[in-house]
């Protein structure tokens, strides 16, 4: 089935949504001016809100997560330093090697459990004050963790890293690219989880269902910085009050929703851990992201991927075995329904007719 067609269920990411009318009404009839000069009045008001939400100084408006994320860190770095980040973390994985490119900063890697740090993983990591030796100075969190599995910080946890991060000299910033998802299931508030950090960047086009359009918050000396750095990266915006509107629709409309998505995914795990040939526990599936693996005699995750795709469905691959499922606003209960029964029928086809890299998605040899 082409992926194109309007029946496809669509699980890749929740960056696959579109806006709804009412969205876009909302965009169609932004007032706009030029947001470079600060002085667009609806990026304007979305920077506000965030900062209201979040209790924080300054905002500043940009195009993708990728992006604020190394606005964040360039505010808080210099060429040759070091960050401290969880081996699975986005900006050392999947921003395509943005610290050290764009800022001259280089990712040091840590092992924890699902994606996320303690004090104890913490320790004996900042490297000593030396000239031979890079100097550590940011500790960057994920929260919800992406490749880590879909889980939430728990509020005791990220203040515990935070106040050893504050304590030891070090900044700290949060890839909180699904915080609104980490909220809603942790059940605590915006400012609660944003408390203890310097920056926090947020992206409207994943669980919030936005086309576009992410935000960096912090202090006002930080964000000042970031901007200059937004300039740089070829990042600064005109009229972009357009996207900004949408922004400010799904912060009015689109949060509390989101515990369906969640509800969803739960549902889809458990349907899932019923398939023979495939493994999955569904009490890790916190959120709206849904990692299983297929039985490597069975196939591989890629070819299970290819397989789904003829059934109507969309699954990425995220290794050698492991795939994922994400839930989002486009998406139905009728249609997760829909999805073991494609799965059945994939793996009762055959894996073999796919082609498949052994070694997943991510990596090679």
């Amino acid at each position: 089935m082409d992926s194109d067609s309007s029946s496809f269920i669509d699980l890749r990411s929740d960056t696959k949504t579109k806006p709804t009318p009412e969205m876009l009404q909302a965009m169609i009839s932004a007032e706009l001016g030029d947001d470079m000069n600060g002085e667009d009045p609806t990026v304007n008001r979305l920077e506000a809100m965030i900062c209201d939400l979040l209790g924080k100084e300054a905002a500043v408006f940009a195009c993708s997560g990728t992006q604020s994320n190394q606005m964040g860190l360039r505010a808080h770095c210099l060429p040759g330093d070091e960050l401290l980040i969880h081996e699975l973390g986005h900006i050392a994985i999947f921003e395509g090697g943005a610290p050290a490119i764009l800022s001259g900063v280089s990712c040091r890697t840590l092992t924890g459990e699902r994606g996320m740090l303690t004090v104890e993983d913490l320790r004996g990591k900042i490297r000593a004050n030396d000239q031979h030796l890079t100097r550590t100075r940011l500790l960057c969190v994920e929260n919800t963790t992406n490749a880590g599995g879909g889980h939430y910080y728990p509020l005791d946890q990220l203040t515990d890293i935070c106040n050893w991060a504050h304590e030891n000299g070090l900044k700290t910033h949060m890839d909180g690219a699904r915080i609104f998802n980490a909220c809603v299931a942790g059940g605590y508030t915006m400012k609660e989880i944003c408390a203890p950090l310097d920056t926090i960047s947020i992206c409207f086009s994943k669980g919030l269902g936005c086309p576009m359009g992410s935000i960096l918050v912090g202090s006002q000396e930080a964000i000042t910085h970031a901007r200059r750095s937004r300039k740089i990266f070829g990042g600064a915006l005109r009229q972009a009050g357009i996207v900004a509107a949408a922004c400010i629709y799904a912060l009015e409309n689109n949060i509390e929703r989101l515990q369906e998505d969640h509800d969803n995914a739960r549902f889809l795990a458990e349907q899932l851990a019923e398939i023979e040939g495939i493994s999955i526990n569904p009490k890790h599936t916190e959120t709206n992201l849904v990692f299983f693996d297929v039985h490597p005699e069975r196939g591989n995750a890629m070819q299970l991927s290819a397989a789904l795709k003829k059934e109507g469905v969309g699954i990425g691959a995220m290794g050698n075995s492991t795939l994922r499922a994400c839930t989002h606003l486009d998406i139905s209960r009728a249609q997760i329904e829909q999805v073991p029964a494609a799965v059945r029928a994939a793996l009762k086809a055959g894996l073999d007719q796919y082609q498949g890299i052994a070694t997943g998605p991510y990596a090679r040899g």
